[in-house]
This record gives structure tokens, C-alpha cells and sequence, in this order.
């Protein structure tokens, strides 16, 4: 089976490249069913604290390969429930674990699904954003719908899941798709030195954070509020609580090993 999905660790990062440069990483069965299982490894090694995705070739994503998945949407289901971890995050566990994205060139429909699933995306100034289920007769089915309205509002949101028109970086940035914009030459430095800051930082309070979050946008925030006291004291009386309070009083780095 051919690698269509990279896999790199540097210190404490796990880099996970699209690679299928030939069909501009459009996403094949094959692809999604690798991604997952990457994601996968990624969440259970517990060497790794942050995931960063990123692409190899010219553009990000062509999004969905019509030609090789369209004949199986009646079977999306099964599809995106797969032994590995959805990075979609729609179906089975969600990810612990802060994902990074590095988006550069054309990025389209699951691309974009990918990024807005993640937590931090930095695009280079050539990106472009195009969500064009639409004009396939479908609709965005990779939690596209939700998170959109989201991140940037209904009006905002309907503009370009209803036309398919595409945003250059500026604008997904001034609507809040991305967060950075970079130089293309600049992307992957930036991106792997906001991994690496993150990685740095206690495991699982990072952990406990990303729970907190999403709990507040899934379940609204008076479901998190409850939950803010039993996290706080658990994480009160770690070994990395510890190491913190230390640090600070000795007016030191603290270094961190998630306990």
C-alpha cells in the first residue's frame, strides 16, 4: 500500500503530511482510512503532546476524490467510522491532543473540515478556501455546516457555503478560518515553533483545556461550568502542579511530563 500519509516526530510533535501530491492530496478512501489511522497513533503515543498536519506538493487539498468516494457516500457512515481516529472529529472519540494545521495552495471542502476540526491554523499568503459541496450536489458533511456558523457567523458562513465562492487567506483570517497568515516560505517554521511552544506547556492541562472548550461549544457553557471545579482539583494535585509552583518560585523554566 502506498504511503499517502507521512509521519515524523520532532521532540515532542508528530508531523502528519498529506501525500498525494500527483492528485493535488485529494482525499480518496485510502487517504481518509490512513489519516485516521495516523491521527490514531498520534493520540496514543504518549511521547507526542501536540499533532501537526500539513501537505506535501503544491496545494493543501483538492478535497474529496469525487471519482473514487462519490460512489460510496451511501455508505458515509461506515466510512468515517473507522478503526482509527476520526480527524474530522464527528463520529467516535474526540482527539485529546492540540492539532496544529500548516495550510498552504488550494484548500477545499474536507481541507477545510480538517482545519476547522483542529485548533490552530496558520496558511500561508498563496491559500485559497473554496467549500464547494454545493456545486457537487451535495452539502459539507465533515462537520463543515456547524463549525463554519461557529467560527464565523451565520450571515458570514451562508455567504460561502451557499455560493462556494472562495476567500483568499486575508479574508479567512479577518473571518477567523485561519489565525496567522505567513510567508509561503515562512509556514512550516511558523507553524512547528507554535507546536513546539505548545508542546512545552503541562500535558494535561493543555488536556483538561481542550475538554473544557469543547464541552462549552457542544454542550453549552453551563455543562462546562460544571465541570470547571472537579477539573481544577484534580489538576491541582499532579506532579506537573507541582513542577509549576517549584518553577515559579524559583524563577525557572518548568518542565513538564504530563502526571
Amino acid at each position: 500500500m502506498s504511503t499517502l500519509v507521512t509521519e515524523e516526530t520532532v521532540g515532542f510533535v508528530r508531523k502528519i503530511g498529506l501525500n498525494r501530491p500527483d492528485k493535488r492530496n485529494a482525499m480518496n478512501i485510502a487517504l481518509i482510512e490512513q489519516l485516521s489511522s495516523a491521527f490514531a497513533r498520534a493520540e496514543a503515543d504518549e511521547a507526542i503532546r501536540v499533532m501537526l498536519l500539513f501537505a506535501h506538493g503544491p496545494v493543501f487539498t483538492a478535497g474529496l476524490d469525487l471519482m473514487d468516494v462519490f460512489p460510496r457516500l451511501g455508505e458515509a457512515d461506515s466510512l468515517f467510522r473507522s478503526a482509527g481516529l476520526d480527524p474530522w472529529g464527528t463520529h467516535g472519540p474526540a482527539r485529546t491532543k492540540p492539532l496544529i494545521l500548516a495550510v498552504h495552495g488550494k484548500c477545499l471542502t474536507l481541507g477545510i473540515e480538517l482545519m476547522l476540526a483542529g485548533d490552530i491554523t496558520i496558511a500561508s499568503e498563496d491559500a485559497t478556501f473554496e467549500q464547494i459541496e454545493i456545486d457537487r450536489g451535495i452539502f459539507p458533511f465533515g462537520g463543515g455546516t456547524a463549525r463554519w456558523v461557529q467560527t464565523m457567523g451565520w450571515g458570514n458562513a451562508m455567504q460561502y457555503l451557499l455560493t462556494g465562492d472562495a476567500l483568499d487567506a486575508r479574508e479567512a483570517h479577518r473571518l477567523g478560518l485561519v489565525q496567522r497568515v505567513v510567508a509561503r516560505d515562512a509556514l512550516m517554521d511558523t507553524a512547528m515553533g507554535i507546536a513546539a511552544r505548545v508542546a512545552s506547556k503541562a500535558p494535561l492541562a493543555i488536556k483538561a483545556t481542550l475538554e473544557s472548550a469543547r464541552t462549552a461549544v457542544l454542550d453549552g457553557e453551563r455543562a462546562a461550568a460544571a465541570k470547571l471545579l472537579p477539573a481544577i482539583m484534580q489538576l491541582a494535585v499532579t506532579e506537573d502542579a507541582r513542577e509549576a509552583l517549584m518553577a515559579f518560585m524559583e524563577r525557572r523554566p518548568a518542565t513538564f511530563h504530563g502526571r
